[in-house]
């Protein structure tokens, strides 16, 4: 699982992560995506912009106020604690977006927010960070091989993840994190045939 990941480690970043953009597009214009835990919204007005229905939520309705108005309301954006509050209602979406984020008592509420199909596209800190920067606290770090056994306890299917350190320009290290795509398969999709519409290497990590 030490596989070294050369992406730019974006925390703080306004920039949406290219990986994560590699999987929304293989979606098509006007379906449905959710920014789950959407900070500043980085990801929900690059979804957006490819066409996508999007929805934010956060608890910060500040930062949701910002993001309104930079994506001229082409976001919905939706305060709620998500750690505390009853989830909102909403449609099942085509893709979940988690980015830097984790609450493991509520990860098991993750696959009901997807549609049959739909992706879960999830990256955020591992054990090992805390050698590197913050967050420090093992309530922050996921720990190896945690996505797959949450993503395999949710009945989904996994299409991609790695486990590793991102670098920056220079090789130097900056973050240590999982990242994992998975989906919700239906009935007609829940053995290799259902794989077969997205065009992705499956092997050992």
């Amino acid at each position: 699982m030490n596989r070294v990941l050369t992406q730019l480690h974006d925390t703080h970043n306004p920039q949406a992560n290219e990986w994560v953009l590699s999987w929304l597009r293989r979606l098509s214009p006007g379906q449905t995506v959710l920014d789950f835990a959407s900070g500043s919204g980085r990801h929900a007005l690059a979804a957006a912009q490819m066409g996508l229905r999007v929805q934010a939520w956060d608890r910060d309705d500040g930062a949701l106020a910002s993001l309104r108005q930079q994506s001229q309301s082409a976001v919905q954006g939706v305060c709620c604690d998500l750690e505390t509050d009853p989830w909102p209602q909403a449609a099942p979406f085509a893709a979940v977006v988690v980015s830097n984020y984790l609450f493991r008592p509520r990860w098991f509420l993750l696959p009901g927010l997807l549609a049959e199909g739909g992706l879960l596209i999830y990256q955020t800190f591992a054990q090992g960070h805390e050698q590197l920067g913050r967050p420090r606290r093992p309530d922050f770090l996921l720990a190896p091989g945690e996505l797959l056994q949450r993503a395999q306890s949710g009945g989904l299917q996994v299409l991609d993840y790695a486990d590793g350190v991102t670098v920056d320009e220079q090789g130097q290290p900056l973050a240590r994190i999982q990242r994992m795509v998975a989906f919700k398969p239906s009935r007609s999709e829940s053995g290799p045939q259902g794989l077969a519409r997205w065009p992705v290497r499956i092997g050992p990590v």
